[in-house]
């Protein structure tokens, strides 16, 4: 593992202690991506459309019994230490790779085979046998409500969004900014087929200009078939939220896709649960798993994985492939910008499992050997 930076006399890099004011923006942010809320509003009844769904309960939707989930720290606790620790190498100095990619090169690509393309942090662009298909995409320049204050991208997507094919389908997990984002709707809301999303988070999506026809809501379980593609919404433990007042007023979900004989497992983000070893059990596992790996803290360690608890819950799943995600894009924690890489390639290595860190912009295609590069590596 390289030394990326120069220690002070404190023992920090110089060049990478937050500013008050960047630290005091991103608090802004991350209260209303809800990331700090330590607390469910809502009484014991209410009447809601929901109502009928095993995970709404008093007014909320809730996670899966879990007696094992660790205790979070109070909500004072983290604007107490977002605002007064300092936060070291969190944003990388160096430029982070970027493969440009063409419409020529993406329609160039095996018709009969799956593909998925990085563009950042969650966000992916899947060809399905064909077909176009978008996880979780946020190709704004910020994971915040605001165009002008929160954490900023690190690096430009690999393609823009007046350059992609048309899209088939539109996958979200959850309503946090850094997996649905305004500008990325705003653009899309006319030029995609389908869109699917767990409970409640179809309002948002009418909300932001999307035809109510299309758009498909799930609970936990249910499952779809659109253009040959057949899709599970599956268990998560995390939360929703886009404002103080209306946490977990709407699903957040993992989901299976199944193009032709290949499964994919994309975990949206989680802590670690018991429902990873129900999924895995329940599908038979998995060519490739898409698991979040980064923003975790021992602040909030139910809603967000260590690398270790990622490389368990990949496990859980029989997996074959394990994919890295949440990474590389937004400064939303306190480890460092590279750590989950360094962690997550080093567990890989101790227990020979196939990993994919995958440049932004690069390839990957199921099921077909491939170099895995530790891209990261030397950049400070």
């Amino acid at each position: 593992m390289s030394n990326r930076s120069s220690p002070t006399g404190d023992g920090a890099p110089l060049a990478r202690r937050s500013h008050p004011l960047r630290r005091l923006w991103c608090m802004a942010s991350l209260a209303v991506i809800g990331l700090l809320s330590s607390c469910a509003s809502g009484g014991s009844h209410c009447e809601s459309p929901y109502a009928g769904s095993s995970q709404f309960k008093g007014c909320t939707f809730q996670n899966m019994p879990n007696p094992d989930a660790k205790a979070s720290a109070s909500g004072w606790q983290i604007w107490t230490r977002f605002l007064f620790a300092a936060k070291v190498d969190t944003v990388p100095v160096d430029p982070i790779p970027v493969q440009a990619l063409t419409r020529e090169q993406l329609d160039a690509l095996d018709n009969q085979a799956n593909h998925i393309v990085r563009i950042g942090h969650s966000s992916h662009l899947l060809k399905l046998r064909g077909k176009y298909w978008l996880i979780d995409p946020v190709f704004g320049q910020r994971a915040s409500p605001f165009s002008f204050i929160g954490p900023k991208r690190f690096h430009a997507p690999p393609m823009a969004l007046e350059a992609l094919p048309p899209i088939e389908g539109l996958i979200l997990s959850h309503d946090h900014y850094d997996h649905l984002d305004v500008p990325t709707i705003d653009y899309l809301a006319q030029r995609v087929t389908r869109y699917f999303v767990p409970l409640g988070v179809k309002r948002r999506l009418v909300d932001m200009g999307v035809p109510p026809e299309r758009v498909a809501e799930f609970d936990w379980w249910q499952a779809a078939a659109h253009d040959g593609v057949q899709l599970t919404a599956t268990p998560a433990q995390h939360f929703s939220g886009r404002t103080l007042n209306d946490r977990d007023r709407t699903l957040w979900a993992s989901w299976v896709i199944q193009s032709g004989p290949q499964r994919i497992y994309y975990s949206g983000d989680s802590g670690y649960f018991a429902g990873f070893r129900q999924i895995g059990e329940r599908f038979g596992g998995f060519d490739l798993a898409l698991m979040e790996n980064g923003a975790y803290n021992a602040y909030w360690p139910s809603v967000h994985m260590t690398p270790e608890e990622s490389v368990r819950a990949f496990e859980d799943l029989r997996g074959k492939v394990l994919y890295s995600v949440h990474n590389s894009t937004f400064d939303l924690a306190f480890h460092t910008w590279h750590e989950p890489l360094d962690r997550i390639a080093a567990l890989a290595k101790e227990k020979n499992l196939a990993l994919a860190t995958p440049e932004i912009g690069e390839v990957l295609t199921i099921g077909r050997p491939r170099v895995n590069r530790l891209w990261w590596e030397g950049l400070r």
